[in-house]
Parts: structure tokens; C-alpha cells; sequence
């Protein structure tokens, strides 16, 4: 059974994974089982930041040593909600990395993600480690980039664009002292390629 959540013996499906070392744990019959207790990797930073960018030349780089995915694709439905840091669509998002993990191969999730949102939920603790990447660039590069984006986006509310200019300053000023802290690339004035080189330097500095 990969859903860390399902026991594979009475087939008791907990609130939560219960896990103790490597292994997870069943309330109910006490059964353990091992798994893959990878790292995850969080590849974040503001709307424009460069993230959907970067991700399928950072796919393309290291295809054989890890699994590269984009998290908006799970924005929809019953987990698109309005509940500050969105756990039900964080934690989905934890149990199928978790899952994806027990093929070998870590995660890099591209998406707007920061350690509080993370990290006090239960299914954290189905990750060695959880390490942040945080792509930022100055404001008057953001905005044109929200700006060029395409009209399904909605990048044309100036109220939304300043929210998310708010939101960049806060991450350059907390990246440090958040726990885990989060590491920063600014990517205003480089090309592509260079921000790919820091995105893969970053993943392999920090593979198991």
C-alpha cells in the first residue's frame, strides 16, 4: 500500500501517517511498516519568481536522480480553499511526494510554498528533510513579468500584483530566520540558464 495514510495488513485508514524512524505505524492492529524517508525539495519564491520557468529545464538536468513537478496542478476542486496556508492542499501535496518517494526518487515541487506552512503539518514527518529554494527579483521586474503573463492568469488586477510584490519583501526579510531557513537566488538580471545551474547545484549539494 504507497497511501502512507493505509495500513497494507488490516487496511485501517488513520487521520494521519503515524511515524516512528523509518517505519509507519497502524493505531489499530499496531502493524509497521518500512518506507523511503527521502528529502523533499521546495522550489519557491513569488508569482514571476522564475519557478514554472526553470522546472522543465531543471526536469530535463536531473531526470535521472529526481522527480520535478508542478504544484498548481493540484490547485482545483475541494483543495482550493481560502483556509490560511491551505493544509488540505499542502498535506495532499505531502502524501503524494511521500508516495512518489518510495519509487527511489526525491521531489523537487515547484510552487509557492514557505517552512510555516510545511512544516507544523503531520505529514511532515514522512521527510528526512524539507529544503526551500526561494526564487525572488526586484519589483519592477516582477510586475512586468506578472504583466506579459497570459490574460487565464489574471495578473491584471494592480491589488493582486501589489500583494505579491508585499509578499516577495516578506520572504527576503524572513528567508533566514524561518526554520528551516530558506535559501534565495535572485534571478532580476541572469538568464535562464543561470538560474538553472543554481536550482541544479542547489538539488545535488543536497541529494542523500
Amino acid at each position: 500500500m504507497l497511501d502512507p495514510t493505509i495500513c497494507p495488513r488490516c487496511g485501517d485508514r488513520a487521520d494521519a501517517p503515524v511515524v516512528e524512524g523509518d517505519e509507519l505505524v497502524c493505531v489499530r492492529c499496531e502493524h509497521r511498516w518500512s518506507f523511503l524517508r527521502l528529502p523533499l525539495f521546495a522550489l519557491t519564491g513569488p508569482s514571476g519568481g522564475g519557478k514554472s520557468t526553470v522546472g522543465p529545464a531543471l526536469a530535463e538536468r536531473l531526470r535521472e536522480h529526481v522527480v520535478v513537478l508542478e504544484q498548481d496542478v493540484l490547485w482545483t476542486g475541494g483543495l482550493q480553499d481560502d483556509v490560511d496556508g491551505h493544509p488540505a492542499f499542502r498535506s495532499t501535496w505531502l502524501r503524494m511526494a511521500a508516495m512518489i518517494h518510495q519509487s527511489g526518487r526525491p521531489v523537487v515541487l515547484c510552487g509557492t510554498v514557505v517552512p510555516p506552512e510545511f512544516e507544523p503539518l503531520p505529514e511532515r514527518a514522512l521527510f528526512s528533510d524539507i529544503h526551500y529554494l526561494a526564487f525572488v527579483a526586484d519589483d519592477d521586474v516582477l510586475a512586468k513579468r506578472l504583466a506579459a503573463r497570459a490574460a487565464w492568469r489574471e495578473w491584471d488586477d494592480e491589488e493582486r500584483v501589489a500583494e505579491m510584490l508585499a509578499f516577495t519583501a516578506w520572504v527576503r526579510e524572513r528567508a533566514a530566520a524561518m526554520r528551516p531557513p530558506v535559501r534565495l537566488f535572485d534571478t532580476s538580471h541572469v538568464p535562464l540558464d543561470a538560474a538553472v545551474d543554481a536550482a541544479c547545484r542547489w538539488v545535488r549539494e543536497l541529494l542523500p
